[in-house]
């Protein structure tokens, strides 16, 4: 088999690995998360979740992509054979559907980006978004035509991706990372202080920084942080391994998932200041308080945003442009990594060049993300995102964590892998963290997830998520997680090439 691709650098390996973990939800969903779990309180346990949970799990996961020097399933393969290869296709294919949809949420923010100009939106942000942007459907569950507005962005986000995979690891995904990281921090700079220095911005700020220390008695709170760091640094679904495994021989990993960690928590903070420095701003204007106009997700991003920039004082357009740039590139950088995965898997497993792999794999999640340039294309998404999130990439946590720590016995064969070559040696912390801890919040969190879902807790008329239809659910939710996994487990049927079971510079102890 040829030369294995690699980083032309340390740093491009770390910027890499951080525009994956920032992404979209850095920015929409953990200001509210902080804010409604304890405001600054809500710190104390995201913090001691990121060193006993994210960081841990990167550690690991870094080890087992330099080691095993292959894309999940075939790190997983090496490691442990055909009984752990099932678990990197499992994460492989929840990679594949979230790129399906995680593309269109980026074409949205190109438009609105080009909107922010003259603020094309007008005065009813939300009607203009479900209305006039995405044309929405009466019912979920119909698919109804293409909405063109939607659709030829979305497009584009796909001609930049395969641009950009089609050049390859070094000259493609590192050289994206080193433009689209350092442009993203700096426009998120300017947006954070522009927001700041807006009047009702110290009200919106009081409100997220102001510690209600009465919640840290609270294990949902203790559950939420947990279950944030997870999803936010792209831990359990295939991605860090792959793109660990493009390391060199020698490569400080310890330090490596320390800098990531951080540097993801970091920006977060940022993204916090600067949304609810703008929501204060909104609140005072409106003479309501922040608690009115605080919201996550898409109505932040495309509604509620859009309504603080009509009110700004002055440079409106410009902190329009600025504000959905911004998700464009958080967006972008997390979905190179996200389809990576789905490309080196196959490239491995089928003995296939690189750009046959490109071709297929995202090529496949293009076709299908049309689905969502349809007007029923927000349903979809809502219910996707949603269970394939929650019973897919978690669950996936889980099992790969008591898989790794109980059933294969590999954490000291990590830890004597990664500790020579890092400056921050692993031991005990490392190692309860991951046998006791992460199991043990994770294991909650599944169980919770399973009663509320099934115990129909959801809604009083339906019992399922967003009040949805029994038929919706199961079609758009339910089939879509089942399915990741047992793609997963079929695809470990097949033979690999045998390039793949070449031996590799490696210790394979």
């Amino acid at each position: 088999m040829g030369q294995r691709s690699q980083w032309g650098t340390r740093a491009g390996f770390i910027l890499a690995a951080v525009g994956s973990a920032v992404g979209l939800g850095n920015i929409w969903r953990f200001p509210y998360v902080a804010y409604e779990n304890g405001g600054g309180a809500f710190f104390i346990p995201y913090l001691f979740a990121l060193l006993t949970a994210g960081i841990p799990i990167l550690i690991m996961e870094f080890t087992i992509g330099q080691k095993y020097r292959g894309s999940a399933p075939l790190s997983f393969f090496r490691m442990e054979g055909k009984k752990a290869e099932w678990l990197g296709w499992w994460g492989v294919f929840v990679a594949f559907v979230i790129s399906t949809y995680y593309s269109v949420i980026i074409a949205w923010a190109m438009k609105y980006t080009v909107y922010s100009f003259n603020l094309q939106w007008g005065d009813d942000t939300t009607g203009f978004l479900f209305g006039d942007v995405l044309n929405l459907a009466d019912t979920p569950g119909q698919v109804g035509g293409f909405v063109p507005g939607v659709l030829i962005p979305h497009i584009l986000v796909w001609i930049i991706v395969f641009g950009i995979l089609f050049a390859g690891v070094k000259k493609g995904i590192e050289f994206a990372n080193r433009i689209f990281i350092p442009a993203l921090v700096i426009v998120f700079l300017l947006i954070v202080i522009r927001a700041v220095t807006l009047p009702g911005a110290l009200t919106g700020l009081e409100a997220f920084f102001k510690p209600d220390l009465s919640q840290l008695a609270n294990g949902t709170v203790w559950v939420a942080a947990y279950g944030h760091i997870f999803f936010s640094l792209s831990i359990a679904f295939a991605i860090m391994i792959t793109y660990s495994s493009y390391l060199p021989k020698k490569s400080d990993i310890t330090n490596n998932a320390f800098i990531t960690g951080f540097a993801n928590s970091g920006f977060e903070l940022l993204a916090g200041i600067g949304v609810f420095a703008a929501l204060g701003f909104m609140a005072v204007q409106n003479n309501v308080p922040v608690d009115e106009v605080a919201t996550a997700g898409v109505g932040l991003a495309f509604a509620v945003f859009p309504q603080i920039i009509n009110e700004f004082p002055g440079m409106n357009a410009l902190f329009g442009v600025l504000f959905f740039l911004s998700l464009v590139l958080a967006g972008l950088t997390s979905l190179i990594s996200i389809c990576e995965t789905y490309v080196a898997g196959l490239s491995e497993k089928l003995g296939i060049s690189r750009n046959k792999a490109v071709l297929f794999g995202a090529g496949l999640a293009s076709l299908i993300s049309l689905l969502f340039s349809t007007r029923g294309g927000l349903y979809f998404l809502d219910a996707a995102d949603y269970f394939i999130n929650q019973f897919g990439v978690a669950f996936i946590g889980l099992i790969e964590v008591i898989a790794v720590a109980w059933i294969f016995r590999k954490l000291d064969v990590f830890k004597e892998h990664a500790n020579p070559m890092s400056d921050i040696q692993i031991g005990g912390w490392w190692k309860f963290s991951l046998t006791v801890i992460t199991p043990l919040v994770l294991g909650y969190m599944m169980f919770d997830l399973f009663r509320t879902n099934l115990g129909k807790r959801f809604d009083t008329e339906t019992g399922n998520y967003e009040g949805y239809s029994d038929a919706f659910i199961l079609g758009a939710g339910w089939s879509v997680a089942i399915a990741a996994l047992v793609l997963g487990i079929l695809f470990t049927l097949f033979k690999w090439n045998r390039h793949a079971l070449e031996p590799y510079d490696r210790d394979q102890s």
